[in-house]
């Protein structure tokens, strides 16, 4: 074992490591609380100056991280700062950044490559350099790596790297980055040894991998598997609603087979940071290595369509109570991409404003864990809105009210009864009995 890295397993071991986070969004902030809580000291990142500032004054702007968590943390010596020349301070730096996909639905790995470029520039020896990022197998040793050996430093005799997914569930409280098993690959012994025995310290199981490539390939399987089973069913709900069959009734009839069936729902389309993008990653690389992901590629037209197939359906319900959807007034219910949480990123919920919209109605929304909606990078011409008041008054108004995301927070039986019309994407209103004539099921 070299100097350097019995260096670095002792700091890691004894706590007196630092922790370096690049992104302290959705995934970086509570990587940084489960270290924090295991006694390191954690510097973080970011870009933003103002959710740098809000975190050293001990607020949080993530719904699931409470004030008094941040708060706990910077008593604990959390520090968050946009100085990236503070770089060379941690011990190990684990990058938390974005990779979304660009209008031609191709890896964009802008943030990873500033990321490494800021760390080369204060690389030093015997740091752990991990990429948590959802991306497709090759980008750490292909597309990170040579970034941070232009600095003359060697990964895996100076330095160590390896890819760790990470697998937050925003909003899930049992599926938390300290109850996850985590999955590490490192690009050399050395570098898995670092890396196993950091996360050791705040994740219940440590599943080492043989190289990067495998890690990444893991997580980009998981989103995967979960994007096509949706897929399946999204266009199960489409025919079967075509045949008058209730595709909610079909799949908890199905789940009770004990084995070789797990449920998957259906919904007005994909969101989130993983699900919708991932599965593009991987048709990206296939074509570089000849091949065509055509059964991923058909899973993501199926998902891809569905905004437009519940607009359909408001469409049709609004013509048989002898409206159009030009001047009507249509309020949609939840804006983030999935019931309980504060998170818009990919949310259906936007396309849907969008396209509602275009075609001339007068739309509002609310969500009771998004009060104004943020800017967001694919649709930048919505104009800033803020959620109204879910009363009676405002109900009523409505030609229709569109349930995007299911959040425990809403009264069902409330919206149905003061609603004239109730389109429901999720199966929310099913323990609903009085006014189901107002229900349509998209």
């Amino acid at each position: 074992m070299s100097n350097l890295l019995s260096a670095l397993l002792s700091r890691i071991q004894s706590n007196t490591a630092t922790v370096g986070i690049i992104g302290l969004g959705y995934v970086g902030l509570p990587l940084a609380r489960a270290f924090s809580n295991a006694g390191f000291r954690v510097l973080g990142f970011d870009i933003d100056t103002h959710k740098v500032e809000k975190l050293n004054a001990g607020k949080s702007f993530i719904k699931q991280i409470p004030d008094a968590v941040v708060a706990g943390m910077r008593a604990s010596g959390f520090e968050a700062t946009d100085r990236f020349e503070r770089l060379n301070e941690p011990d190990a730096i684990l990058i938390c950044v974005p990779t979304p996909l660009t209008e031609a639905r191709e890896p964009d790995l802008t943030y990873v490559v500033n990321s490494a470029n800021a760390i080369a520039c204060r690389l030093r020896a015997g740091q752990l350099v991990i990429l948590e990022s959802t991306t497709y197998p090759s980008t750490t040793r292909n597309v990170m790596l040579p970034v941070l050996e232009r600095t003359g430093l060697v990964a895996g005799t100076d330095f160590f790297v390896a890819f760790s997914p990470e697998r937050e569930d925003p909003g899930n409280p049992t599926h938390s980055v300290t109850h996850v098993p985590k999955v590490v690959g490192g690009l050399d012994d050395a570098s898995g040894d670092a890396a196993c025995a950091l996360y050791s310290a705040i994740v219940p199981k440590v599943v080492r991998v043989s190289t990067p490539e495998v890690a990444e390939a893991c997580k980009i399987l998981e989103n995967t598997y979960r994007a096509i089973n949706i897929a399946l069913v999204n266009e199960m709900k489409v025919l079967y609603d075509r045949m008058g069959i209730d595709v909610w009734e079909v799949i908890d009839a199905a789940k009770t087979k004990p084995f070789g069936f797990q449920a998957f729902y259906p919904g007005p389309g994909l969101g989130g940071h993983c699900i919708p993008l991932d599965p593009f990653y991987l048709s990206w690389i296939a074509r570089h290595h000849g091949m065509t992901t055509r059964f991923i590629e058909l899973a993501g037209e199926v998902n891809t369509a569905m905004p437009a197939y519940v607009i359909t359906k408001v469409t049709d319900a609004l013509n048989d109570a002898g409206k159009a959807v030009r001047g009507s007034k249509i309020a949609i219910l939840g804006m983030a991409y999935k019931k309980d949480i504060d998170d818009p990123r990919e949310s259906p919920s936007f396309e849907l404003l969008d396209l509602l919209l275009k075609k001339g109605a007068s739309v509002s929304y609310n969500d009771p864990h998004i009060p104004t909606l943020p800017r967001m990078r694919h649709w930048p011409h919505l104009e800033p809105m803020t959620s109204a008041a879910l009363s009676p008054e405002y109900l009523s108004e409505q030609d229709c009210v569109l349930i995007a995301t299911d959040h425990t927070a809403y009264d069902y039986q409330f919206i149905v009864k003061n609603s004239r019309l109730v389109i429901d994407t999720r199966n929310a209103t099913k323990p609903v009995t009085a006014g189901r004539e107002k229900i349509v099921r998209a």
